[in-house]
């Protein structure tokens, strides 16, 4: 028996390991940065209000919708709970390939219910540094999801909602939107992660000049400072959202394992030294080296022409 049981007990110490490696991947702060989850998660929660609705269609594209229309979507406490609890359902979602977020009554959000904001700042000093490090864990694992992400810009994403479309893939736009960091105005800057990673996207230059001038920016100007991918024609709520899923639709066609291969890849390269990058670049061809699609595509034997 007790030779039986030696390998299983190695088993299950290596897939613990690697579960714990995992999840410090996806936790940026935990105890020892003085944050504390458990005590946010239950201040938020006095905050309630609106939700966070997802949706998973069976071609692999999930609909994640900010629902708190008489606040022009703005977070709530409980909206940022429930974003965490839907960022661990797409975390499990073996089979999904895209993601579209949007916001309900065809406006997409306009940051976080000040209401919350202010009782917060009036209470411990540590709880705005725990809604800090809250909300960026949870928008950095959403970054990483092994999905394609697009958030759908209709009417105004201003503060946290602009930050929010920094942690998507693309940024789609309609008519008469606009994106806009208006923290300056609030006496902040963004502490969502949306200034570290609108750096990424637009370059530190353009990043300064929209959180310095905590200006308006239109469709027209969003594609100049390849903010936007595209403006769509369509103003109408259920009509852009069509459109949205067409566009995205170009690049999740596909074997899902090759999709969600394709999204770690370029997360990895990212965010990654070039020389780990490389090697995790090598572990995830590893994976669908030989795999179904790789096999049918070479008994095709394309064609170079």
């Amino acid at each position: 028996f007790p030779e039986m049981a030696l390998p299983l007990w190695k088993n299950l110490l290596q897939t613990t390991k690697k579960r714990i490696l995992q999840q410090r991947r996806l936790s940026l702060y935990n105890g020892a940065h003085g944050y504390e989850e458990e005590l946010i998660k239950k201040k938020l929660q006095q905050f309630s209000g609106g939700s966070i609705n997802l949706s998973k269609e069976d071609n692999g594209i999930g609909i994640l919708t900010l629902n708190n229309p008489k606040l022009m979507n703005a977070f709530t406490g409980t909206m940022m709970v429930e974003l965490q609890e839907r960022v661990t359902e797409l975390e499990n979602w073996k089979d999904g390939k895209g993601l579209i977020i949007h916001g309900a009554g065809n406006t997409f959000c306009s940051g976080s219910d000040l209401n919350a904001v202010k009782e917060i700042s009036n209470s411990q000093a540590s709880d705005g540094m725990n809604m800090c490090m809250f909300m960026q864990n949870t928008l950095t694992r959403l970054m990483r999801l092994p999905l394609i992400s697009v958030a759908l810009v209709q009417g105004k994403a201003f503060g946290g909602g602009a930050e929010l479309t920094t942690a998507c893939d693309f940024r789609l736009m309609t008519p008469g939107s606009e994106i806009r960091f208006v923290h300056k105005h609030m006496g902040l800057v963004p502490g969502w992660g949306g200034a570290a990673r609108l750096v990424r996207i637009v370059g530190s230059g353009a990043a300064l000049q929209l959180l310095g001038g905590a200006a308006r920016v239109e469709p027209e100007r969003a594609l100049r400072l390849g903010l936007s991918e595209e403006t769509l024609p369509s103003s109408d709520e259920a009509a852009a959202l069509g459109e949205a899923r067409a566009w995205l639709s170009q690049y999740t066609e596909g074997p899902t394992s090759v999709i969600r291969a394709v999204k770690k890849v370029v997360t990895a390269g990212r965010e990654l030294p070039l020389e780990a990058a490389l090697r995790t670049e090598k572990d995830i061809f590893g994976t669908v080296w030989g795999g179904p699609a790789n096999l049918q595509a070479l008994v095709r034997r394309p064609k170079h022409k």
